[in-house]
């Protein structure tokens, strides 16, 4: 699989909701982008509070645009925060460096987009991501 397709796309989005409604966890947005950082799939569950869309694509993109998870990011941002300053403007603002922000990778390590969670704590967003992403048959990395 070279490319992310709508279906899957949708499936991760899907299931990552599914995976945060078996664990109780509170209302959540998720986003997904193909490796290029095009928009395939965006849900927010009722109760979910105004911004958590943008969050979650703040997670997502910053995650895409440096090529680790959030986490790795979220430790970044404690190590070198100028660094991270200076990736938040490259990328227009879209950068969230907090857990929740999930490469997509298929099983050769190959990067094939990003998902992106807000709504819980940060912890269990990245929990409800990868759910998602396993649930479609690939492999997450959160840069942890």
């Amino acid at each position: 699989m070279s490319e992310l397709s709508l279906k899957t796309a949708q499936t991760i989005a899907e299931a990552t909701l599914k995976t945060a409604r078996e664990k109780a966890f509170k209302p959540l947005s998720v986003v997904v982008y193909d490796a290029r950082g095009a928009l395939k799939a965006l849900l927010s569950e009722d109760g979910t509070s105004l911004k958590r869309a943008e969050i979650a694509m703040g997670k997502a993109y910053g995650a895409l645009s440096l090529g680790v998870g959030s986490r790795a990011l979220h430790k970044m941002a404690t190590d070198r925060p100028y660094f991270v300053a200076a990736a938040t403007h490259a990328v227009g603002g879209q950068l969230v460096p907090v857990p929740g922000g999930v490469l997509i990778k298929d099983p050769q390590g190959h990067i094939l987009g990003a998902v992106g969670v807000s709504g819980d704590t940060s912890d269990n967003d990245e929990i409800a991501a990868a759910g998602g992403i396993e649930a479609a048959g690939l492999v997450f990395d959160a840069g942890a």
